[in-house]
């Protein structure tokens, strides 16, 4: 008599390899939901709620990653489909990144008190906000996946999620613009800050540009999957 499974995931791996991975992007989506409350209490200098949001954060980001760990023990040597394992590892592992990085900010924000210099108030947001609209068009992709397993990876579908790869690339190219400004913007008040400041400010840009640049991945992990 064969055991019956008490892993719910692993039952979901069972039925498609892609329905986990789906899980998981809404978990990553829903930490990525709080970064603009988190800079909007930050704006505010509300630590509280600054410390709230990112105990939230780390929330969502353990239980992405409890997510990401059973896909990978679960995940069956072979795949009745024209996917690799590997590069569904792959997309998972930049899913799980974003989540890392929207926690990485949070984590600065609290182990400090970080006042937003007005020079790069505006820069920020447009970062921010630019951030979460990328990352709301992965995880538009990877809902398609289930549809373009149905179609074989063709037709219509095909070309709607091509369509979709398209418009998170050329938002990425939007996102290294900003990112470009509000450096630049950073370096010239450079001499009106802390200089401890001046190097988590750099970092905490970096991690927002760190959000598309993990969008765009899991992008041209679905471009090989649509290839083959």
């Amino acid at each position: 008599m064969t055991a019956m499974s008490t892993n719910p995931l692993a039952d979901l791996l069972r039925k498609s390899p892609f329905k986990p991975i789906q899980e998981h992007m809404r978990t990553v989506f829903s930490c990525t939901l709080l970064l603009p409350p988190l800079f909007d209490a930050l704006y505010r200098v509300n630590r509280d709620e600054v410390n709230e949001l990112a105990r939230q954060i780390g929330k969502l980001e353990t239980e992405a990653d409890i997510i990401k760990s059973s896909y990978r023990l679960n995940m069956p040597k072979t795949l009745l489909l024209p996917v690799d394992r590997k590069d569904l590892l792959s997309l998972i592992h930049e899913q799980d990144s974003i989540a890392d990085g929207v926690e990485t900010i949070s984590t600065i924000l609290t182990n400090r008190d970080m006042i937003v210099p007005a020079g790069i108030k505006g820069g920020l947001d447009e970062l921010v906000e630019g951030s979460m609209e990328i990352v709301s068009l992965a995880r538009d992709m990877i809902e398609e996946l289930d549809e373009l397993v149905h179609v074989g990876f063709s037709g219509r579908e095909h070309d709607k999620v091509a369509a979709m790869i398209d418009g998170l690339r050329k938002s990425e190219h939007n996102i290294d613009q900003i990112l470009k400004n509000v450096n630049r913007s950073l370096y010239t008040i450079e001499s009106a800050l802390e200089p401890v400041s001046i190097i988590f400010w750099y970092r905490i840009i970096e991690e927002l540009g760190n959000l598309s640049d993990h969008s765009e991945n899991m992008a041209d992990r679905l471009l090989l999957f649509l290839s083959k």
